[in-house]
């Protein structure tokens, strides 16, 4: 029988975890500016929100902007109204995500597997390269991955219970999941999470197990999230439905347009980084959990739907013509409980061969990752720019040495000590490694452009024309607070729905600049040096320095 939830200690163990890892979160996390071009968008767009107080239709720099649905704008505003404008706050949603989605691991693994087992997916999730980096990211797809995964969970525990409370409850909790999913990144937040569910119901035959799966009421809750806002988007932006539906959903998943074409075969060397320190469990995991193999397929087929939902989400974003790494974060949670639950079960038993070859693997890639932190900084070229190599080396130096003590030690603990000790050591490896590359994350992002936009935002009068030169700089205008216009570049602005005297105003080309240089109006310029030498070069070009860094300079036609 399944233990239920009110049991003490499932309080002590969410509380234990949501302490412990929502300070690993969110340790350092405002310590470096925000990063271009995902982070500079995505904190501007709520930005913007907030100040025009219109919350349906996006903008990115005052240009309405149809991308992604609004929810993770909508959580991103919420952190900014209560923490303030600061890179703390616009990262703290997508890390309260992140915990919410080891929380639901731990869940799922425990209703699953038990006590131990969730625990350990937990931990699995919570500490694996991937899913903590993009803990400290701004991007949509931390969001995306934690709602598709509460929405599989739900179903895979729902369809196990008996008709009753609990079973309608957790059926209610997929619906919401899905539609929330929706609204943070489009219809792939139910298509995705619906075929899963439906191939594992037709391959593995579980028609029975779904009823009652409480489809009327279900299908209005979700209706009642998702339906709303793609309403309200479509009444006010006639041009919306054609770009959100075609453009956004059917042509970036069929066509190379995006220019972010990788092979086929992709996502297979970043699921197994990303998995890192976890790797070498993942086949035992897959082979333990799939004993008898097809014959048994009915026996486990709790088990295969973890297997179908990674290979499945694995095998679909491989198809697509448009990857990007964080695109396959979904596989990270069903692969965490399937590890979860092997290592549960085996540290019950003596050690094997399995557990060694595990630990081996782990001892080896430390290595290999501690021999390539130190070819980084200290081979002239991998790193391009030389004084960043120098500052990061302390930090390299540091993080080879916890690797490479973590890879001896953890092989021997395990050994001498058995599994938990072996354990313990790897996540402490792990911990140590994270810890100075939080510490590092300063020096290792690209300079933006923050100083020179508080600078820009003491400088600027009213009446003022500001524009970026061959570049759209996304982080500037959340540190400006104000919209740019532009000189001979697009980026993504979706230019065509601005207004046409206003698109002609903002957005000019190098013989519009040198004309409003001669005007009355005063004009404010930044751009990135390397693309000044003509400009600058000119002599009939004149201009007054207004402030540069190490990358950029802040210029115009006027003190």
């Amino acid at each position: 029988m399944t233990e239920p939830v009110s049991s003490p200690s499932w309080s002590c163990d969410l509380l234990l975890l949501t302490l412990m890892l929502g300070l690993l979160f969110g340790f350092r996390l405002g310590s470096h500016p925000l990063a271009n071009p995902d982070e500079g968008r995505y904190a501007e767009i709520p930005r913007e929100m907030i100040a025009a107080g219109e919350f349906v239709t996006p903008r990115l720099d005052g240009v309405k902007y149809f991308e992604k649905p609004p929810l993770m704008y909508w959580a991103v505003a919420a952190c900014l109204q209560a923490f303030g404008p600061n890179e703390w706050s616009v990262r703290a949603a997508p890390a309260l995500f992140a915990l919410g989605g080891v929380l639901l691991a731990y869940a799922a693994g425990r209703r699953l597997y038990g006590r131990e087992a969730g625990l350990l997916a937990a931990g699995v999730l919570g500490t694996s390269l991937l899913y903590f980096a993009l803990t400290r990211l701004l991007t949509l797809d931390m969001a995306v991955a934690v709602l598709m995964s509460a929405t599989l969970f739900c179903f895979i525990l729902g369809v196990r219970e008996p008709p009753g409370a609990c079973r309608r409850w957790l059926f209610y909790g997929l619906y919401a999941s899905a539609a929330l999913a929706t609204l943070t990144k489009g219809l792939i937040g139910f298509l995705v999470t619906g075929a899963v569910m439906f191939l594992w119901l037709l391959v593995f035959n579980q028609w029975k197990r779904l009823r009652p799966f409480h489809l009327p009421t279900g299908a209005l809750l979700f209706l009642a999230i998702a339906a709303p806002w793609h309403l309200l988007a479509a009444a006010r932006n006639p041009e919306w439905p054609r770009f959100y539906f075609i453009h956004e959903h059917w042509e970036r998943f069929v066509s190379t347009g995006h220019k972010r074409y990788e092979p086929w075969w992709f996502y297979l060397p970043m699921v197994c980084a990303g998995l890192f320190p976890w790797v070498g469990f993942l086949w035992a995991s897959l082979r333990t959990a799939l004993a008898g193999g097809w014959a048994r397929r009915k026996e486990n087929a709790d088990a295969w739907f973890l297997v179908l939902w990674a290979a499945f989400v694995l095998l679909f974003f491989s198809a697509s013509q448009s990857k990007l790494i964080p695109y396959i974060l979904p596989v990270f949670p069903p692969v965490a409980v399937l590890i979860g639950a092997w290592l549960a079960r085996a540290s019950t038993e003596p050690a094997s061969t399995r557990l060694r070859v595990a630990f081996g693997l782990f001892a080896f890639l430390c290595g290999l990752l501690a021999v390539a932190l130190c070819v980084a900084v200290l081979k002239p070229g991998v790193i391009r720019v030389p004084s960043q190599a120098e500052l990061l080396r302390p930090y390299a130096f540091g993080m080879a040495a916890v690797l490479l003590l973590g890879g001896v030690a953890a092989p021997w603990a395990a050994r001498v000590h058995g599994l938990r000790a072996g354990l313990l050591t790897l996540v402490s490896t792990s911990l140590g490694f994270y810890l100075i590359l939080m510490l590092a994350a300063p020096s290792i992002q690209r300079p933006g452009t923050k100083e020179l936009a508080l600078q820009a935002a003491a400088l600027i009068r009213p009446g003022d024309r500001v524009y970026h030169y061959h570049a759209f700089f996304h982080d500037f205008t959340f540190y400006a607070r104000r919209t740019v216009g532009t000189v001979t570049y697009q980026d993504e602005l979706e230019l065509p729905f601005l207004d046409p005297a206003e698109r002609a105003a903002r957005f000019i080309d190098d013989a519009g600049l040198r004309r409003q240089w001669t005007g009355p109006e005063r004009v404010i310029v930044l751009a990135r040096k390397q693309d000044l030498w003509e400009l600058f070069a000119d002599p009939a070009f004149r201009y007054h320095l207004l402030g540069e860094d190490q990358n950029h300079y802040l210029f115009s036609n006027r003190p």
